[in-house]
This record gives structure tokens, C-alpha cells and sequence, in this order.
């Protein structure tokens, strides 16, 4: 019986998707086993799309809500199910591997021997995935970048949804938790450590109260946030989330480490699949051509042309603006760049794009 739920398991993740969906492979056993009990992984193969209520998980499987609210309150507080309260009702839904459940396994930035453990097991299953799907595809892009808004063009609009400071002032309540993708790094490997703050992934609203209410984060003020955005600026660490107007997340992801950004960086043209609507423009009577904006660049999107100016390959540009923060002179900023659609408004409108690219 207990096999027969991990198979069911992994064609329910199948159809959930995400860039880690379920595939009949050992790892994916090895993985599942370590992350479910039996009755965990049967509660979760019962919850429909969506968000609902103990009781309606319980009538879908023909037993008594006293019997499933403990599981599926267990399941929170691991990560593998979602909880959110509403007018005293709670409210609980299955995410899939990526985003979700993956990155809930890190984001509390411990170090146990479990920790350790499923760090292995996750790195072997994308491992495979990843062998199995071979290159990436030319798809609508289910990511994007948000640049530093400070750098942007002062002649330029910049939408709410081009601001980190808009979801910083319009949710309550607000989170910050570990860099999952650094955390589960080091995990592997205490050594593999880029020296990029770890304490930066922020969430908003009800996803930031699921976060703290689970203890996969803290709490923190608008100030705070402020803080936490400052400091990601500074390291050079790109802001992604997922491409819709209304987030729930911020990841500040490095090149070396995150998930995003590795992902985006191995395709061969990165600014096509992974874009803010930017770009940089250097001025040149201000540039000095000491080489700090091409170190920063996470995407190697400039280099140094013949004249000693740093050039662009807009094929490589993600606009994320990492270059223009780190410029001492002033000499960069950010310009609209053709060509590129402003984010979905929201996971419906998102899905129904992905769907017509294909």
C-alpha cells in the first residue's frame, strides 16, 4: 500500500508542474519516502486544485476531519502543504515541488542531519530531471526580474509592478527567511559558499503569515524589509519572482547558487526568458571604464570593446540593474527595452500565457 501511494504521489506532482514536477525515477522515490509518511502522502494525493478546508480534504477521502485536520496541520509545518487562515477558517493546498515545497525545506536555515539528508535528495532528483529534459526550451517566461527601480530613467513610467518598495508598503504582513538555494548549498557542501547574505528571501501578505506562522521565517517590519533590500542591492544580488503583477515572494538570487538565475543563465540567450522590461545605458562622458559594472553583471551581459567602453549583449541582459548600483560615477541607468510584455496579472492569467506559447 505504502508504494502504491508514492506512485499515485508522483503522478499527482506530474500534472501539479513547476520546473521540478513528478517523474517515475529512483530519485524520486528516494526523495518522496524521506518527505512523506504514507498517510501524509495519501492527504496530499486527496487535496483538489485550489485552496480548501479540513473538512472538505476529509469528504473527499470518506474520513472524519478529527482523523485529517492533524495530518494536514503536521504536513504545514513540514512544508509539504499549504495553510492559510481566513476569518478563523483555515484553509490548506498542495504546491508542487518548485516553487514550494523544495524551497520550504531551507528557508527556516537549519543544519540538521535531516537537513543535510534531504539537501542530498533533492540535489540528485533535479540532477535527473534535469538530464531527462535535456536543454531548455524557448517557452513564455513563468519568471521575471524586477531591476533596481532607483536606477530606472526618470523620463521612463515605472509601474507598481516594477517596484520592490510598492509590495514592501501595499502587504501586511511582511517576511524574510534563508536563501534556500545558498542554504541547501551549503548544506551539500559547507564550502560551497559565494559570501552572499543568506537572510534576504522576503514574502508578502498571506504567504508571509503562512511563512511565520510555520516558523520558516521571522516577521519584520516595513523598515526591515527596507533594510533586507538595501543589503541585496549592495551585494549584487538580482530581484526575481514569478512573472505576475501580484507576487507573493521576492528571491534575491545570485548567479552561482539560485535557482532562477541558473536556470535563465544556462539558456543562451538569458535576456529572451528572463527580462524586467530594461536595460542598461552607460554614459560614456561619466564612465571611467574601471571594469565594476562587468564584474557585477550576473548574466555576463558586458564586456570591454575595442574603444575601452563596456559594451552590452542585449541577448544576454536580464536588466536586472546590478550594474548601475554598483557604479560609483552615476554612469548607468536604466532604459525601457523594446519588446518585452509587461507581466500577467496574476497565476490565472499567467497559466493562460503559457498555455497559448505553446
Amino acid at each position: 500500500m505504502a508504494g502504491q501511494v508514492y506512485h499515485e504521489l508522483c503522478k499527482i506532482l506530474a500534472k501539479r508542474g513547476g520546473r521540478y514536477p513528478g517523474r517515475d525515477i529512483p530519485q524520486f522515490y528516494d526523495l518522496v519516502e524521506e518527505l512523506f509518511f504514507p498517510e501524509e502522502a495519501a492527504v496530499y494525493n486527496a487535496i483538489p486544485k485550489g485552496s480548501h478546508t479540513a473538512e472538505a480534504i476529509a469528504r473527499e477521502m470518506g474520513k472524519e476531519v478529527d482523523e485529517i485536520k492533524p495530518v494536514l496541520e503536521g504536513m504545514a509545518s513540514k512544508g509539504l502543504c499549504i495553510a492559510v487562515s481566513m476569518d478563523g477558517v483555515t484553509f490548506y493546498s498542495a504546491p508542487p515541488f518548485v516553487p514550494g515545497i523544495f524551497e520550504f525545506q531551507f528557508m527556516p536555515g537549519t543544519k540538521t542531519e535531516r537537513d543535510r539528508k534531504l539537501a542530498h535528495l533533492i540535489h540528485a532528483y533535479k540532477a535527473a530531471v534535469d538530464a531527462g529534459q535535456g536543454p531548455m526550451k524557448d517557452t513564455y517566461p513563468t519568471t521575471r526580474v524586477i531591476a533596481v527601480d532607483r536606477k530606472i530613467q526618470a523620463e521612463n513610467t515605472i509601474h507598481t509592478y516594477q517596484q520592490v518598495a510598492s509590495y514592501i508598503e501595499k502587504y501586511h504582513p511582511l517576511a524574510v527567511s534563508t536563501c534556500f538555494c545558498r542554504h541547501e548549498a551549503k548544506l551539500i557542501d559547507e564550502k560551497d559558499d559565494c559570501g552572499k547574505p543568506d537572510e534576504v528571501c522576503m514574502q508578502f501578505g498571506t504567504w508571509a503569515q503562512f511563512i511565520i506562522d510555520r516558523k520558516m521565517g521571522r516577521q519584520i517590519s516595513k523598515e526591515e524589509a527596507f533594510e533586507v533590500l538595501n543589503k541585496a542591492e549592495e551585494a549584487g544580488l538580482v530581484h526575481a519572482a514569478l512573472n505576475r503583477q501580484e507576487i507573493e515572494f521576492l528571491c534575491n538570487c545570485c548567479s552561482c547558487h539560485c535557482m532562477i538565475l541558473k536556470t535563465a543563465l544556462a539558456h543562451p540567450k538569458p535576456g529572451l526568458i528572463l527580462n524586467s522590461g530594461f536595460k542598461p545605458q552607460h554614459d560614456y562622458g561619466l564612465c571611467t571604464s574601471c571594469g565594476a559594472c562587468i564584474d557585477r553583471c550576473p548574466a555576463k551581459a558586458l564586456a570591454m570593446g575595442n574603444e575601452d567602453r563596456p559594451e552590452l549583449n542585449l541577448d544576454r541582459c536580464i536588466g536586472c540593474g546590478v550594474c548601475a548600483g554598483g557604479c560609483d560615477f552615476d554612469a548607468i541607468i536604466l532604459v525601457e527595452r523594446a519588446g518585452i510584455l509587461p507581466p500577467p496579472v496574476d497565476q490565472k492569467a499567467l497559466q493562460e500565457a503559457i498555455k497559448a506559447s505553446r
